[in-house]
């Protein structure tokens, strides 16, 4: 997909953080936006920001509600056209407990929204003869380092249903790119709030506070959002699988993929 200019994007997540870098760097190369959130506020922002360069159309939207999200995607294509770039974008990220509750809100969001947005637009991409698929998932989807046990399955599943889906679709002229960002300059533990279930007392309360505000420092000290739109652009319009911001998991990949290795049985 070379050419985007004059296509249609839908993009998950897209009023905040890296879904407005995905959002803004392909205004900036003349692809109309269906921007989805579930911040009335931020869509509002990004709507008057981005509208001076595009066409942008904004939708309120959890993206695990399968029926609401059918009915925006109709929406989004009879304003803006046919949707030929898919951006799952929305996900959450935040100090959790080992309980079913938090489990179905995890992999709710960071799985089975990829999986919702999935299943709403391929069937179209494939009728229409291509399209493009960008899944956020993250560097704790490559490693299991430094993340929660949650956050860390959600998104090694995407990477797997991203590398998978890729060869799946290569006939059918649909590429398909994971998003695997290391720190970036967002507040995606602050927003993940919005959704993420209650605190049961006092004292967990002000430890999310706590973890809140040490990763979101963390994060601030990586790569701008914008930034890594333009990266996730390139790749679009190149078609590579894999979009890494940094060289944050270096070593912690090497040390998986040896291990991997290693566990090979011998060589007859």
């Amino acid at each position: 997909m070379e050419d985007v200019k004059g296509r249609t994007a839908f993009i998950t997540g897209g009023a905040r953080g890296i879904g407005l870098g995905i959002a803004r760097a392909f205004a900036n190369a003349g692809v109309k936006l269906a921007i989805a959130d579930i911040d009335s506020d931020s869509l509002a922002a990004a709507r008057s920001d981005l509208g001076k360069l595009i066409a942008v159309e904004t939708f309120n939207l959890d993206v695990r509600d399968r029926e609401a999200y059918a009915r925006v995607a109709d929406e989004a294509e009879a304003r803006l056209g046919p949707v030929s770039i898919l951006c799952n974008n929305a996900g959450v990220a935040a100090a959790t407990r080992f309980t079913y509750e938090f489990w179905d809100w995890m992999l709710g969001i960071n799985l089975n929204g990829v999986i919702n947005g999935i299943q709403t637009f391929l069937p179209r991409m494939i009728e229409r003869g291509g399209g493009h698929i960008v899944n956020t998932a993250s560097g704790a989807g490559l490693v299991a380092e430094g993340s929660s046990v949650m956050y860390s399955t959600s998104k090694f599943a995407v990477v797997g249903l991203s590398e998978s889906l890729r060869r799946e679709l290569e006939p059918k002229q649909i590429g398909v790119t994971v998003l695997c960002p290391g720190p970036v300059g967002t507040n995606i533990v602050a927003n993940s709030r919005i959704t993420q279930p209650a605190a049961q007392n006092a004292e967990e309360a002000r430890t999310w506070e706590a973890v809140t505000e040490q990763v979101t420092d963390w994060l601030a000290r990586g790569v701008a959002p914008d930034r890594v739109g333009e990266m996730v652009l390139a790749a679009v319009k190149a078609n590579r699988l894999y979009v890494l911001t940094d060289r944050v998991m270096e070593k912690y990949i090497e040390a998986r993929t040896k291990a991997l290795l290693d566990a090979l049985p011998p060589a007859n």
